[in-house]
């Protein structure tokens, strides 16, 4: 899969689900919505899973414990 954002896949994601939703698809366009849609999660749910660790390091006290910590965003 090329270089995206996160965003761009989540769309991308969101109209597949209403497309195949909608019912209306050839079973052939349908798969291969489908097929694409699992690729696009698969590549959410890594980038989720590696800025999780990211925060986790970032949030790691000197002893080497990590602290949960609630996620503020910053008012820029």
């Amino acid at each position: 899969m090329s270089k995206q954002s996160f965003e761009s896949a989540i769309k991308k994601l969101e109209k597949i689900i209403e497309d195949l939703e909608g019912g209306d698809l050839p079973l052939e366009r349908a798969v291969k919505k489908f097929e694409e849609g699992m690729r696009l999660s698969a590549y959410c749910s890594r980038v989720l899973d590696e800025t999780e660790r990211k925060i986790s390091l970032l949030i790691e006290d000197a002893d080497g414990q990590v602290r949960e910590v609630p996620f503020e965003k910053s008012e820029s």
